[in-house]
């Protein structure tokens, strides 16, 4: 006799997906900016969303802030190097339910060849059938980092005292997956 899973498994949308950063310049504005999401998978059995895993992979080349010098040196080796470390991966270790339709995910980041553990809030927003038929379903999910933990540590120090690039990043992802029937 078989064992029936209701296990499933999801794809991210690239095209209706994306991973956002902000963060403190010169201590007195954020600067916000994105990175594109070139693949992506959600397993959830719902009989034990404790089993649930996440893993996702962003394209580090793509960080775009709307300023084009800015960006060309974030993609620098003062901060992601992306000639030698090309994409921004998470790969789920753990996920606590924390309420109907939220979580902790807890994983592995890894940016610039460095994998240290984040805690990602999670929400699950709902799911629908899209315009080809396909189920779909829609999370968004939200961190902050210390960006020097990952090695990213360029920085001037201003005259009137701070820093011009904070150190406390903020991570958020907005992504639409698509059940694989």
């Amino acid at each position: 006799m078989s064992t029936v899973t209701a296990t499933k498994v999801w794809q991210l949308d690239l095209a209706h997906s994306g991973a956002s950063f902000s963060v403190r310049h010169m201590m007195i504005t954020t600067v916000r900016g994105s990175f594109g999401i070139t693949g992506g998978t959600i397993v959830y059995d719902p009989a034990n969303p404790a089993a649930a895993s996440v893993e996702a992979t962003l394209d580090a080349a793509s960080v775009n802030t709307g300023m084009a010098d800015r960006d060309n040196h974030l993609r620098s080796g003062d901060f992601f190097d992306v000639a030698n470390y090309p994409t921004i991966t998470f790969k789920s270790t753990a996920v606590k339910p924390t309420g109907e339709n939220t979580a902790e995910i807890t994983g592995d980041l890894t940016i610039r060849g460095t994998t240290r553990s984040v805690v990602l809030k999670a929400e699950f927003l709902g799911q629908g059938k899209g315009m080809d038929g396909s189920t779909r379903a829609g999370f968004v999910a939200s961190t902050k980092i210390n960006r020097e933990d990952w090695g990213l540590t360029w920085n001037v120090a201003l005259e009137a005292a701070g820093l011009l690039v904070g150190k406390e990043v903020t991570i958020e992802l907005d992504v639409q997956a698509i059940l694989n029937d």
